[in-house]
Formats: C-alpha cells, sequence, structure tokens
C-alpha cells in the first residue's frame, strides 16, 4: 500500500514557536508556569504539559488571583483587556502568533478610525474572541458562513475593514468577501489567512483526490484540523478523522490500495509519524 503524508502536515511557525516558549520556561524551572487557555489545541500536548507541571488557566477571575508565576499567552492571542488584568506580579511571556499579532494591530488601528469590523471566522473560537477585543468600538461582526454574509447590513454610509481567522479555509473567505462587496459597502479587505494554512489545505485537497483513504490528525476542538477533514471528505469518501492511532476505526470494508495523511497545525511530528509507522495494523 502506498503512503503519502503531506509535506506541510504538523506544527505551523507559530505553534512550534508558543510549545517552544514553554519548554524554555519549564527548563528555568523557577517559577511557576500557567497558560491562559490550552497552549494550543492538542490535547495530547497539553496532558505532556501539565505532566511537567504546567497548569492551564481558564478564566479572567483566575487571573486576577495569580500571583510571582509565569503566564504563558497562548499562540491564538488574547484581548486586549487581559494584558490590562495582568500587573507586575506575574511574569508575562507572549506567545501569541505574530500572524495573529498582525490581526490585532490591524483591527486597533482601522476601528480607531470609525470603521466597522468583520471578522471573517468561527464565533466562539479563541482566536476570533481575541481579535474582538482589539477593536476600539463596538463595531465588530464576526462572519462564517455565507447565510451570515447573506444577511448582514449596517448603515449604508459605515467604513468597513474585513480581516479573517488566520486558519479559516480560503475559498470560503473569497465567497464570503465577494457577497459583502455586492451589498455597495466602501470596504477595505485584509486576507489576514496564514500562508501556511492556505498551503496545508492546497496540499491535502491534493493528495485527498488521488487516494482511496485520507486521515486527518489533530486535536478535537482545532479548528484548522476540522477544516482539513471537510476539505479532504470532499475529495475522498473514506476520511477518517483522529487524534492519535488508536482513535483509528476503519468500519466499512474498504479495499485500500493508496492512503493520504495530512495534520493540523497543532499535530506533534511524533504523533504523525507513529500514524505513518503503524497504520498498516489497522487496515
Amino acid at each position: 500500500m502506498e503512503i503519502i503524508v503531506a509535506k506541510t502536515a504538523g506544527f505551523c511557525f507559530g505553534v512550534k514557536r508558543a510549545v517552544d516558549k514553554v519548554y524554555e520556561q519549564i527548563a528555568k524551572g523557577d517559577k511557576p508556569i500557567f497558560t491562559y487557555g490550552p497552549i494550543i489545541h492538542n490535547e495530547e500536548v497539553v496532558k505532556e504539559l501539565a505532566a511537567k507541571g504546567v497548569g492551564v488557566i481558564e478564566t479572567e477571575e483566575e487571573l486576577k488571583n495569580l500571583r510571582d508565576c509565569v503566564i504563558v499567552i497562548r499562540s491564538h492571542g488574547v484581548s486586549e483587556s487581559i494584558y490590562k488584568l495582568l500587573d507586575d506580579s506575574v511574569e508575562i511571556v507572549d506567545a501569541t502568533c505574530p500572524f495573529v499579532k498582525k490581526i490585532h494591530n490591524i483591527v486597533r488601528d482601522e476601528s480607531s478610525k470609525g470603521k466597522t469590523i468583520i471578522i471573517v471566522g468561527n464565533n466562539g473560537h479563541p482566536e476570533v474572541e481575541g481579535i474582538k477585543g482589539w477593536s476600539q468600538n463596538d463595531k465588530v461582526f464576526v462572519i462564517g458562513s455565507l447565510d451570515e454574509a447573506d444577511n448582514w447590513q449596517c448603515n449604508a454610509d459605515d467604513e468597513i475593514c474585513i480581516v479573517s481567522q488566520t486558519t479559516f479555509n480560503y475559498n470560503k473567505f473569497q465567497d464570503i468577501v465577494e457577497i459583502i462587496s455586492k451589498k455597495g459597502y466602501n470596504i477595505c479587505v485584509v486576507n489576514t489567512i496564514c500562508n501556511a494554512t492556505q498551503e496545508r489545505q492546497t496540499e491535502a485537497k491534493q493528495i485527498a483526490k488521488q487516494v482511496d483513504a485520507m486521515i486527518v490528525i489533530g486535536g478535537k476542538n482545532s479548528s484548522n484540523t476540522q477544516k482539513l477533514f471537510e476539505i479532504c471528505k470532499k475529495e475522498c469518501e473514506h476520511t477518517y478523522y483522529i487524534q492519535t492511532l488508536v482513535d483509528l476505526d476503519l468500519k466499512e470494508s474498504v479495499s485500500i490500495r493508496s492512503l493520504g495523511i495530512t495534520a493540523g497545525a497543532s499535530t506533534p511530528n511524533n504523533i504523525i509519524e507513529e500514524v505513518r509507522t503503524n497504520v498498516r495494523i489497522k487496515l
């Protein structure tokens, strides 16, 4: 059986940078370490860090009570208000992905001019919530579907700035922008989808077209992995979404002569390699 592993599978620059920063703090070992939310959307990585003593803070109330420790801002970034909650009693290690930080700056600057902000992305996703928190006015909206774009409207004379969640589907982003553009508003569009995301999605689609089965590896809560799965599923009926090899369950009787493997931006290389090396046992 031929196995094709996507070259773009696994940690992206921003995720690797964030995880490395946590390990740097572990190596120092002089203060308790916490991350604000899971450092990345991968349960295996979070478990590994927890075993090394890294705690996870989930609420603003918990943040307020921190003293004499290290708090790592995760790769997804946070709202401006979170930084204001933290004072000199904690050491802040900012692991926000630079590409996400760029969106924060765009939203801050454009909203300060009075513009309406549209974030194309998944409402409730931590990256999107963080981006929303940099708007300097209350005219900030999240649009994640074509229907939402169809139904969205604002004042005719409003100026609009459109940005995107870094891991959003590129083609879907274009479709949503086209719908809003046809409404006749004065808009500026900044494509803030990470290049690595576009490359990963394009390669996954190409591989899925040519194989009998496709495996997509990533955390259950990983937005970019979910999008990879959706893209691959359209091209290859037998597409499976797993976190580790243990999750792979081929219920159908499928003749598999070729298999593709890709993985989300939060998936460590060791998990990808484990699947690649041992997947034949499951087939």
